[in-house]
């Protein structure tokens, strides 16, 4: 363990855009650490971005100075880093890369956050594959370096998972290990000073990126497995996809339904229930309970479910033109 020193009550300006980027803000402003500078993704760009969380309005009733930002890396950023003699530069939750001049304008250090148990699954889409079982779950706070995810670390708190969760379960729970995060190194920072120690880089692990076509449904494969794919791409993130014809549903919420009484063929509606309706999988069924893009009125037992590669083709190219 390494110690890194400073002057008491640093300088302190905060950028990101997501709910980790004010659950860190919040935080700041609970210890009342020496905030200079606030800046907010643009909402206007937003769109793409899982899980926004405007910045402003918590700057705002703090008193505290903001800006919004559209691109991190711009010079007016860069130089008010510098004019503002910032200390620590905290970059939470934003898939922007912070490029090297940028990484070296405060004072002491850029901090980052991820929200896996680094050095394991560093890189894209972690809440995704969290919940598809593939890496473990943490608040993660490390120095910036020129590295994906692989700074000196400086607070790590582990978070718990019954295997159950959709998105925001996962993201709700993080909240509460950054929370215990923060609580052990403020103190510290406003005393001027860091405790930090290296990543083993023999154990890293890589996530790779998803697109929403990862999402779709594959009906041949077990019940469990489709359950589990769905809760990865839920809310806030692009869905589970499957077709009728050509009506694109999107699969928010699923439970396995394990009655064996019905024999079907993967992919076929095989019983319409009150609010939901079974699907037939490679093994047992699947009740989906939340969707959109069909009414339940709309569907009837036998109806087949699956990808529509002449659709997706169709809206390719008119994605490219």
């Amino acid at each position: 363990m390494a110690k890194l020193e400073f002057h008491k009550n640093p300088r302190i300006a905060i950028a990101g855009s997501v709910n980790s980027s004010a659950r860190v803000l919040r935080k700041l402003i609970e210890y009342e650490m020496n905030i200079q500078w606030v800046l907010g993704l643009d909402p206007t760009i937003s769109k793409n971005v899982s899980g926004f969380n405007d910045l402003g309005p918590i700057a705002e009733s703090a008193s505290l100075d903001f800006s919004y930002f559209k691109k991190l890396n711009d010079d007016w950023i860069l130089d008010g880093i510098k004019k503002r003699q910032i200390d620590l530069f905290f970059v939470i939750g934003l898939s922007q890369l912070v490029r090297t001049n940028l990484m070296n304008a405060p004072k002491v250090a850029c901090i980052g956050y991820h929200p896996t148990r680094l050095p394991k699954g560093r890189g894209r889409a972690a809440i995704a594959w969290i919940i598809m079982g593939k890496v473990d779950a943490a608040a993660s706070f490390f120095l910036l370096d020129e590295g994906t995810d692989s700074g000196h670390i400086i607070a790590q708190k582990p978070t718990q998972l019954d295997g159950t969760e959709y998105p925001k379960d996962v993201i709700d729970k993080i909240m509460v290990s950054i929370d215990e995060a923060m609580d052990e190194v403020l103190p510290n920072i406003k005393k001027g000073w860091l405790s930090y120690h290296q990543q083993n880089e023999i154990q890293a692990t890589y996530l790779g990126k998803r697109a929403p076509s990862d999402g779709y449904l594959d009906w041949e494969l077990p019940a469990v497995d489709l359950q589990r794919l769905i809760r990865a791409v839920s809310h806030p993130l692009p869905g589970a996809i499957t077709f009728l014809g050509e009506k694109e549903i999107k699969v928010w919420r699923a439970e396995v339904w394990n009655s064996e009484n019905i024999v079907g063929v993967p992919g076929r509606i095989v019983k319409i229930l009150e609010n939901s309706f079974v699907v037939c999988t490679g093994e047992k069924h699947l009740e989906v309970v939340d969707w959109e893009g069909v009414a339940l009125s709309e569907l009837i037992e036998g109806h087949k479910l699956g990808i529509n590669w002449v659709v997706l083709y169709r809206n390719y190219i008119s994605n490219k033109k």
